[in-house]
């Protein structure tokens, strides 16, 4: 049968309609599944809900559970007693105050070791975040997501008294100094870049191994954020000093962040979790509680 023709005031009134609804349909919001507000290099939190930062929203890799990583040993001041999970220190503290931020009481908090290089290598995580030290770096994020930064920081040098490096006020009196720190560190990165020693700098897998390079007289003096220089000299080499600070280079402070894997959906909550606990005083009031010992050092210039 052949199919009747509409007039054509009716054909055109079809076309219109059909053009609305594509229209409607091209201004409605589409869920795609992109997941790059999780993998933003600022870690920005941008259109995240409530209810999808709520526990029962976080796609954690337990359910009902927020596992947090970080080295063994863990040294004070971020840290107390070796023992992450006791909530002293303050990035123990700052971890429990993130799980809380997101509705986490603090035993769903589970602690997993991870050691420090492995935290920000490429490849699967076995932590919903890591907290330990790890500097905000262009090239660390191109393995992992980072939230805002929880902590400014300064590096700063210890040496014992009796060091040659003792009376250092500048850069320059650092220029022929043994110097170590530890390795994948942005405190061995102000050796190389910053120092530029005329000795090849000692490196140590680990913090607790540049501390015994330091007693055993191994180096002139080691390299570490400012409160662990100040912890190191008050408890693990009490004949040494913090000689200096270095000064922040470039327009931005360098910052510790929380480490996530690479376009992890849980970046945008914790990366709003943290930028929260910064606005309401949070991370001012903890620092205050356990980093009030680093108080101010030279800048060594």
């Amino acid at each position: 049968m052949r199919p009747a023709i509409l007039p054509s005031r009716h054909r055109a009134a079809l076309a219109a309609a059909a053009l609305l609804t594509l229209a409607l349909a091209a201004c409605s919001p589409q869920d795609d599944g992109d997941s790059s507000a999780a993998s933003s290099p600022s870690g920005s939190a941008s259109g995240t809900t409530a209810g999808a930062c709520s526990p029962g929203g976080l796609a954690t890799r337990t359910a009902g559970k927020f596992t947090v990583g970080t080295d063994n040993p863990a040294y004070a001041p971020w840290f107390v007693d070796d023992k992450p999970s006791n909530g002293k220190g303050y990035e123990s503290a700052v971890a429990y105050a993130v799980a809380k931020q997101l509705g986490y009481t603090g035993d769903q908090v589970v602690w997993q070791k991870v050691p420090f290089n492995s935290a920000f290598s490429p490849g699967a995580k076995n932590f919903d975040v890591d907290i330990n030290q790890v500097s905000i770096t262009p090239e660390r994020r191109k393995t992992v997501d980072f939230s805002p930064g929880y902590y400014d920081v300064r590096q700063a040098v210890v040496a014992p008294k009796g060091s040659k490096i003792a009376g250092a006020h500048s850069l320059a009196d650092l220029k022929n100094a043994k110097l170590g720190a530890q390795v994948g560190t942005t405190s061995l990165d102000v050796i190389d870049d910053l120092v530029k020693p005329t000795k090849q700098p000692a490196v140590f897998q680990r913090n607790d191994l540049a501390v015994a390079a330091l007693k055993n007289g191994q180096v002139d003096g080691i390299v570490v954020d400012l409160p662990t220089a100040f912890y190191v000299t008050g408890a693990q080499v009490t004949d040494a000093k913090v000689i200096g600070q270095f000064s922040t280079t470039g327009t931005a402070p360098e910052q510790f962040g929380l480490v996530l894997d690479k376009g992890s959906k849980l970046t945008p909550c914790v990366s709003q979790a943290v930028t929260a606990l910064r606005k309401d005083g949070t991370l001012a009031a903890l620092e205050k509680k356990w980093l009030s010992d680093a108080v101010n050092a030279p800048v060594l210039k």
